[in-house]
């Protein structure tokens, strides 16, 4: 049976085909890889490949992937993407190349082993190498260069493909600065939601592993006005608080230590029409309108979706966000007003004491306010 990628010589002439197809190589002879390559190759038959290239000298030993389809493709003029496949100690690894600014005074082969730690370990990978790269540029850039190592069992090019991204995705965020609720939010809307399995909640994230129920048919309208009431209360926590932040819908926890872990995608049933149940909830429930809320649906696997809330900052004369309705002992409380902050990892109720002195402290501004005169 003939492998999805093949090495052949005549002579000293060695020709490779890939999916069935006659290979292309790049302007220093190494092996090229095409988006649609990576569905029709196996891990077991690249590695196989590049292993009887070095058997025999100074062969093949890294395959690069491109973005360009293979009929546009031009060995001179055509570049290679920030991922690649390298034979190192005859297995298959993964290759990336990750740039830095290079006014970055971290050490950058730490920050890419501290980053990756969480998604390596949930893909059952680890690090065999990371050292500056050999690349020479004039821009003012650093390259790390990183080699991951993996078990070949059951694995797809395209599965390792998919996590390299999401590594590089990931790395590049921190690189920019620490992950804040803007890059987290790009991460998410541009496919990589998986990079946060293993990471922790924190004071700008709120993570959920079932959607909120907001229907009310079926007899179902007590459990509605729960839900519309936690939906609420879930933004006005950060609408209360200083950085805002993201409630992100479809993912699972397990509590840790000093709070909780994001332990896996759970994306919810694929319902376009539950973003505007979501912001009907909140108009209905939260007072004032935040300042620009976004509420999106973002495509998961499996026909499933993840309901993304970005809350940014909200102006201090806003505050406080008022929930109309309560949850006292699991019971709707609808004539209740409740507000809630968030501090690190909690949620802690505003009391009356503390109610009190912002309406004190309001009224106090007021008699200080100079009235405009009638003209």
């Amino acid at each position: 049976m003939d492998r999805s990628v093949q090495r052949r010589t005549k002579g000293f002439d060695e020709t490779w085909t890939v999916s069935g197809r006659e290979a292309k190589l790049n302007g220093w002879g190494e092996l090229v890889l095409f988006h649609d390559d990576l569905e029709r190759c196996t891990v077991t038959d690249l590695q196989a490949a590049l292993r009887e290239s070095c058997a025999e000298g100074e062969g093949l030993d890294v395959a690069r992937i491109t973005g360009v389809d293979y009929e546009f493709y031009d060995e001179d003029s055509s570049g290679s993407e920030a991922i690649s496949f390298k034979l190192h100690n005859n297995a298959l690894t993964i290759l990336l190349s990750f740039v830095f600014s290079d006014e970055d005074d971290r050490n950058s082969c730490q920050v890419v082993r501290s980053t990756l730690q969480p998604l390596l370990r949930r893909h059952r990978m680890a690090i065999l190498e990371c050292r500056p790269g050999e690349w020479v540029t004039q821009a003012p850039v650093q390259f790390v260069d990183t080699l991951i190592g993996f078990s070949t069992r059951g694995r797809t090019l395209r599965e390792l493909y998919d996590m390299g991204n999401d590594a590089l995705a990931l790395v590049d965020a921190i690189a920019s600065g620490e992950l804040t609720r803007t890059t987290l939010g790009d991460l998410i809307r541009a496919g990589h939601a998986s990079v946060l399995i293993g990471q922790e909640e924190g004071h700008w994230l709120e993570v959920k592993g079932q959607r909120y129920d907001l229907h009310t048919k079926s007899g179902k309208i007590k459990l509605a006005s729960l839900g519309k009431i936690e939906l609420a209360q879930a933004v006005s926590r950060f609408c209360n608080s200083e950085d805002g932040g993201l409630v992100v819908v479809g993912m699972s926890t397990k509590k840790v230590p000093g709070g909780e872990e994001i332990r896996a995608l759970q994306p919810v049933p694929r319902n376009r029409s539950m973003v505007g149940l979501y912001k009907q909830a909140i108009e209905d429930h939260l007072h004032p309108p935040p300042d620009n809320l976004r509420i999106e649906a973002i495509d998961a696997q499996d026909d499933g979706m993840l309901i993304l809330i970005d809350i940014p900052p909200q102006p201090e004369e806003l505050k406080p966000f008022l929930v109309h309705g309560a949850i006292v002992d699991g019971k709707v409380e609808g004539a209740f007003i409740s507000i809630v902050r968030r501090r690190g990892e909690g949620s802690i109720p505003i009391n009356a004491p503390m109610i009190h002195s912002m309406l004190a402290a309001g009224r106090a501004l007021l008699r200080r306010e100079e009235l405009p005169r009638d003209s």
